[in-house]
């Protein structure tokens, strides 16, 4: 169970990474919406787990590839954004998330 500290900071690395894919992905991600989903924060708050869901999701794990190719700047752009609000920036870790495909499943297999 996830402490209010966690939540808090989950929902302010979730708001300032949105933000951030949306200004940056013209650039950095040519025909791609990327969207942040979830982001979990480990008790010592030193790990942020950041779940992204890739538009069009063909290519989906590439796309999660290239942004942990970028984790470094992506890390010390979001650190001068929220260094007032937190004293550790957390580590970042991306992952795809596929909620959305599970469900798509489910609902095939309920209309069959």
């Amino acid at each position: 169970m996830d402490s209010v500290r966690q939540n808090k900071i989950a929902r302010l690395l979730q708001k300032e990474l949105a933000t951030f894919f949306t200004a940056e992905s013209r650039n950095l991600f040519p025909g791609k919406l990327i969207t942040v989903t979830v982001v979990r924060v480990t008790p010592d708050l030193g790990l942020a787990k950041v779940y992204l869901s890739v538009f069009p999701k063909k290519p989906g794990e590439d796309i999660i590839a290239e942004v942990s190719q970028h984790h470094k700047m992506i890390r010390n752009v979001l650190g001068r954004n929220i260094r007032h609000q937190v004293r550790i920036i957390p580590e970042l870790a991306f992952y795809l998330d596929d909620s959305m495909d599970y469900f798509e499943k489910i609902d095939r297999l309920l209309k069959s």
